[in-house]
């Protein structure tokens, strides 16, 4: 790190992350898990628009009720609704709010580095390899409460280890803040606690009962009650129970199962989670762990421990995670970028030059090799649903009154159309609209319809409840209906 201050670099992965994110804060919701963001997005915009009550996020397929449905802890979506009464409501301001987080988590991770070890070569190169990860890229302006849970995460572990070399209790505290925040916000990464909590059982084993030890187990439990709290009172209404069951209640095939665990090894890992670039290093920081006798460093049994618990987590929601889910591998992330860091400095560090040059080469090409392969995902030509909803969107959102309930579809995110259109109401998709269905929506307060399926207004039986077309742009047509249903 000749030729570059520490501030330098960081200020550099700063500027080169907003350089390659600038082109896509003014694009709208598309791409891959484009329904995951378009969920959180309407949340966001609800809580601004109806109740800034943080107890009460609510989604826009709602019927006639009030929307209400906990899942995650809300307090992303809800931080980013308080600066839309500020700003106002502009999907922009999520991004940029997205991209700050972001590159908290990229302080953090160089704080989490700098913690596990004194090797400023290893923090800084593992938070530039960090902040390129394709998937970090691609998700670090998209609305996600991964992003959060992912920053509060790594902070809750720089904190953690921090308390290790200062032995300052306020350092504890400030680490169990964090991973709290980050387990209400994702619960996966409530498997966090097993750091801090695994670190004072091993001193009790070690050097016997002492009450510092046990007081201070004793307060990092304590940051386990809110998060155990709010998933106990909302799992229970969840109609997702596949999250919740894992693999202990899965109809997969063996070899679909398989197939799942082959991608994610040779495809998301390399590909998506570290970066091409980034895999020389991974791999050299498992061969220099085992050269230089890290197993023996205080920090390798708690760090071994939470990478075994987050590979039995991966493996229990196999099935849910399949071959597309990558950010539910986040809880992967500061364990992957501790060895890749790791690996990198060993590599700078070497002796022979053309090492060392490799090293530096891999290192600068990663924000290219990042840029490659996510471009694709901002394509605004091929945005992962009917591009009609996307080009046509101010047209059809200003067809009704925003106020008045709507039936859309075929929507199978039952997120997606909601959000272009900005109305709330019932969902269907593959063309399952039957009249007896219709009929109940519009007793139940349904005025409008918004279809792109000629199946179903096309179906007589159907279109017996339609006033009249009002608007078609596209494949989606907008009729409005009638307020008595026929008998």
């Amino acid at each position: 790190m000749k030729l570059f201050s520490r501030n330098t670099v960081l200020l550099a992965i700063a500027l080169i992350s907003l350089v390659m994110h600038f082109p896509h804060f003014s694009k709208d919701l598309v791409s891959i898990h484009v329904w995951r963001q378009t969920e959180t997005q309407s949340t966001i915009v609800n809580f601004y628009e109806e109740d800034m009550n943080i107890l009460n996020p609510t989604r826009n397929e709602r019927g006639s009720g009030d929307g209400i449905f906990r899942m995650e802890f809300p307090l992303m979506q809800w931080m980013v609704a308080a600066t839309y009464t500020v700003f106002g409501n502009h999907l922009v301001i999520t991004r940029i709010f997205m991209f700050v987080i972001g590159l908290f988590s990229i302080a953090g991770m160089y704080l989490l580095l700098r913690a596990l070890s004194a090797n400023e070569t290893m923090a800084l190169a593992g938070a530039w390899a960090f902040n390129f990860s394709p998937s970090f890229y691609y998700y670090t302006i998209n609305p996600l409460p991964d992003n959060l849970a992912l920053c509060c995460s790594i902070w809750g572990l720089a904190m953690f280890f921090t308390f290790i070399g200062n032995k300052k209790t306020l350092t504890l505290l400030m680490g169990g803040l964090f991973l709290s925040i980050g387990a209400l916000c994702k619960l996966p990464f409530i498997l966090y606690f097993i750091a801090p909590m695994s670190w004072f059982v091993l001193r009790l084993y070690k050097d016997g009962v002492k009450w510092d030890y046990v007081n201070k187990l004793m307060m990092v439990s304590l940051y386990l009650l809110p998060p155990l709290a709010w998933y106990l009172s909302v799992v229970p209404q969840w109609d997702v129970r596949g999250i919740v069951n894992g693999m202990f209640k899965n109809d997969l095939p063996v070899a679909t199962v398989l197939g799942y665990l082959r991608f994610n090894l040779i495809s998301t890992l390399p590909e998506l989670l570290l970066n091409y670039g980034s895999l020389l290093f991974f791999l050299a920081g498992f061969y220099f762990m085992v050269k230089n006798k890290a197993i023996s460093k205080p920090a390798f049994p708690v760090l071994a421990l939470l990478g075994l618990t987050v590979i039995a987590y991966f493996l229990f929601e196999l099935n849910m995670i399949g071959n597309v889910h990558d950010y539910y591998l986040f809880p992967f992330m500061p364990l992957l970028f501790i060895l890749v860091g790791y690996g990198a400095a060993n590599l700078l560090g070497q002796q022979q030059k053309g090492i060392r040059y490799v090293a530096i080469a891999l290192l600068m090409i990663l924000p290219v090799t990042a840029y490659i392969r996510m471009v694709v995902r901002w394509n605004v030509d091929e945005p992962g649903f009917n591009k009609d909803l996307l080009t046509y969107k101010q047209d059809l959102r200003a067809a009704v009154p925003k106020s008045d309930l709507c039936i859309v579809g075929n929507d199978d995110s039952h997120h997606i159309f909601f959000y272009y259109v900005d109305k709330k109401g019932w969902g269907f998709a593959h063309d399952d609209l039957t009249a007896a269905n219709l009929s109940g929506m519009i007793d139940g307060g349904a005025r409008y319809l918004y279809s792109d399926s000629r199946i179903i207004d096309g179906d007589t039986a159907v279109s017996k409840y339609f006033n009249r077309m009002i608007l078609e742009r596209g494949s989606v047509r907008v009729f409005s209906l009638k307020k008595e249903t026929v008998k």
